[in-house]
């Protein structure tokens, strides 16, 4: 399903048509789902947030504009979510220009499309499960970028448009958390 299709459900949505939003929400449900429970760490939370961030665009779809892009507006409803979330909670802060250490290794995850071997298997899991701890250690905004970029293939510039930043700081800030990730799983080694 394309963005014209979405263009389409949203119009029928605004008519009336609720079958048009419950398809809106088979579609978005799974990816709105990775990020949010990625970001809150509690799948109840994460839950929770997901089906509010589908009530909000429930509620508010009248305001969506058209020229954008519907799954960036409805990533940009749960991402005020979480913000409000973390400043609810006082995560604690630090300084994006602190420096990351220099490493020329590149993480990276190749899962080959037919099913791997069962050593394979368990040594992705274990790699996967490396990767969620790293996550979970990354402060907030820049888990978000991570995820949006990596998890859920967001573009650049669908990132820069959800946060209102300018491109070249949401392609830092991504990088940041990347290296930050590579740090964390080689102190896990």
């Amino acid at each position: 399903m394309n963005e014209e299709q979405d263009q389409v459900l949203v119009r029928r949505t605004l008519r009336g048509d609720k079958k048009a939003f419950e398809m809106i929400i088979l579609k978005y449900q799974r990816p709105l789902l990775s990020y949010v429970g990625r970001m809150v760490g509690e799948r109840e939370l994460a839950l929770d947030f997901t089906q509010d961030v589908f009530v909000r665009a429930y509620s508010s779809i009248r305001s969506y504009e058209p020229q954008y892009k519907f799954s960036t507006w409805l990533f940009k409803i749960a991402s005020n979510l979480v913000i409000d979330h973390w400043r609810k909670k006082r995560l604690p802060t630090f300084s994006l220009s602190e420096s990351l250490g220099e490493d020329g290794d590149c993480l990276t995850l190749d899962v080959p499309d037919d099913e791997p071997a069962v050593a394979r298997q368990f040594e992705l899991a274990d790699l996967r499960q490396r990767i969620e701890t790293a996550l979970e250690k990354l402060p907030g905004p820049l888990r978000e970028l991570f995820v949006w970029r990596h998890v859920n293939e967001l573009s650049y510039e669908e990132m820069a448009e959800i946060k209102g930043l300018p491109l070249g700081t949401i392609k830092n800030r991504v990088f940041q958390a990347k290296e930050m990730v590579r740090r964390i799983l080689r102190e896990m080694s």
